[in-house]
């Protein structure tokens, strides 16, 4: 089976040796974690970047923090004993009521067997966090930090240093250490995240690290093709730099041999090009967490982009390595990212097999994006788009590509990036219990003007454009406004939207209206819109009813207030 590697990219061979040199060294102490599989590539260690190699570390500490103040979130009911209520309390900080305890220590109490505990530290605070490792999402993952500082996912994730997270990981603590060494614990760890790429300003971000940002959204429906530069951006781990000279592409798996693919190769098949609309399983979060927090990224209404894709059909590449319609025993087909988390574990996710070969699906590997070779922040070299599909599954940076008879084991197919009953909670949810996104149901959003802002009514009306869109290749036959709260409705007018026919309809639509406003100067209006597509699915009326814990298919009517300053003619 060929090997997949990135001369410039921190592949698996080079995670491993990294972690097991360097983790002794920051006390990680996490003695438990299985890394057989990973020495399989130890043959390739004479590439190792000392630098991104620390980075990595970094990366590593991050991930496992991540999932302790995930937990965090989801019990913070729980006091810890040694905790005082009426004492201030600042997280990380020497606290004088608890014993101390050197780093060596710390690094004794990294593992639950035998009835041993987990510690990590957070600035000069030491915390038992081992009621939590059963219980943990990601798994053994945070078990890297064992025994250690998760400091660095500070770093990482700063979304997350906020009062609130702070103080319920505080309720944890049972200790101190030395100012020395809770330096020394970081000393020689670098920014995973040094090496991004730059971004346009206009960009808003939800995170920095990993770099999550939208478009305003009056930028957003200036286009009907979304600029790369400012289409939103979706990562989860930092941004691999790929050599495109060493870039390959392994294919595997039930039904086909096992090919290596470079860029040259991809170039031999016939180019395809496909108009498609990409949206984040969380856009619009910020108006469902309105109802109840919701976990995630706090998006506005414009995680969503339309682009010209271009590349060869994912069908042409597989059926060139000999897999036949039909096959028995395949179900789906499985996609690796080369962004790869501390574990060496890469983002990864999946399609039903009836989806990655029909021809009349447009699954591609593209490799340009409206015209030009794919940004880094978009997947550079190659990105699997799955027309009408989330955009979780339109993988990035693309690596491996699987034909199995299962799902993608990944987080992110089966821990993540799927909906719940709004009675499903932290405490009762079961990723098992519910199928992962595939297919998004249809939406729309007012950009222009947004919420809260003051407009001038020229004529007895307000001008109003947006976006509508709906997944599974299902075209938006009428989108719907008032603003009278749903007493009389007024039907927009089209001015963008793509000419392929349902089932093949991948491009959002782009319409504006003049919507009649009765209120006087200095009050206020409320509009809202809604969307039908061609199978004649609309929107429900209110997040009450759709409220999931992870904030994703939020498509209720959208709903903006804005003051009137003043009115033009008639």
């Amino acid at each position: 089976m060929a090997l997949r590697l990135m001369i410039s990219l921190p592949s698996k061979q080079r995670c491993l040796g990294v972690y097991q040199n360097l983790m002794p060294m920051a006390s990680l102490g996490a003695r438990n974690v299985n890394y057989q599989e990973r020495q399989n590539y130890s043959s390739r260690s004479e590439r190792i970047n000392e630098r991104r190699s620390k980075k990595l570390l970094v990366l590593s500490f991050g991930i496992a923090g991540a999932a302790a103040v995930s937990w965090l979130l989801h019990h913070q009911g729980k006091k810890h004993q040694n905790v005082s209520a009426s004492a201030p309390i600042v997280p990380g900080m020497k606290r004088l009521d608890l014993p101390s305890y050197t780093m060596e220590e710390v690094a004794k109490h990294s593992s639950v067997e035998n009835g041993g505990k987990v510690w990590v530290t957070y600035g000069i605070g030491v915390y038992d966090i081992t009621p939590f490792i059963d219980q943990h999402p990601g798994g053994d993952k945070i078990l890297l930090a064992a025994g250690g500082s998760v400091e660095p996912f500070w770093m990482l994730y700063g979304v997350h240093k906020e009062p609130g997270i702070l103080a319920m990981l505080e309720q944890y603590r049972i200790g101190n250490i030395s100012e020395e060494e809770a330096k020394s614990a970081t000393s020689n760890m670098e920014d995973p995240y040094a090496v991004d790429p730059r971004r346009h300003p206009a960009l808003k971000p939800s995170s920095l690290k990993p770099y999550n940002a939208e478009p305003p959204p009056g930028l957003l429906v200036d286009s009907f093709l979304s600029p790369s530069d400012l289409f939103y951006v979706r990562n989860h781990l930092p941004v691999p730099e790929v050599d495109p000279a060493t870039y390959e592409l392994e294919i595997t798996g039930i039904g086909v041999k096992n090919v290596t693919l470079n860029l040259k190769d991809l170039e031999r098949y016939k180019t395809y090009s496909v108009t498609a609309a990409i949206q984040c399983a969380g856009n619009r979060r910020s108006e469902m967490s309105k109802v109840k927090p919701v976990k995630g990224l706090a998006w506005g209404q414009c995680a969503i982009g339309n682009a010209e894709w271009s590349g060869p059909r994912l069908y042409d590449v597989l059926r060139d390595a000999g897999l036949k319609e039909g096959q028995p025993g395949v179900q789906h087909v499985q996609f690796e990212g080369l962004d790869t988390d501390p574990t060496n574990v890469p983002y990864g996710a999946s399609i039903p097999i009836e989806k990655a070969m029909d021809p009349n699906g447009d699954v591609i590997l593209a490799t340009k994006m409206n015209g030009q070779p794919l940004s880094r922040d978009h997947g550079f070299p190659v990105r699997v788009i799955v027309p009408g599909v989330v955009g979780a599954r339109n993988v990035k940076w693309l690596g491996k590509i699987t034909v199995s008879g299962k799902e993608s084991d990944s987080h992110w197919q089966q821990g993540d990036y799927k909906g719940f009953s709004p009675s499903v909670d932290w405490n009762n949810v079961d990723f098992s219990k519910s199928p992962a996104i595939q297919e998004l149901p249809v939406i729309s959003a007012i950009c222009d003007p947004v919420d809260g802002e003051s407009v001038t009514i020229t004529n007895g009306k307000l001008k109003v454009r947006g976006y509508a869109w709906s997944g599974g290749g299902r075209e938006i036959i009428r989108v719907d406004i008032t603003a009278d709260k749903g007493k009389t409705w007024h039907v927009a007018e089209f001015t963008a939207k793509d000419s392929r026919k349902p089932p093949r309809h991948w491009g959002w639509t782009l319409w504006t209206a003049e919507v009649p406003v009765e209120a006087k100067t200095g009050g206020e209006v409320e509009i809202w819109v809604k969307a039908v597509d061609s199978s004649y699915n609309t929107q429900p009326e209110s997040f009450e009813n759709i409220w999931n814990l992870r904030g994703v298919l939020n498509n209720a009517y959208h709903r903006i207030r804005v003051n009137t300053k003043g009115r033009k003619g008639k």
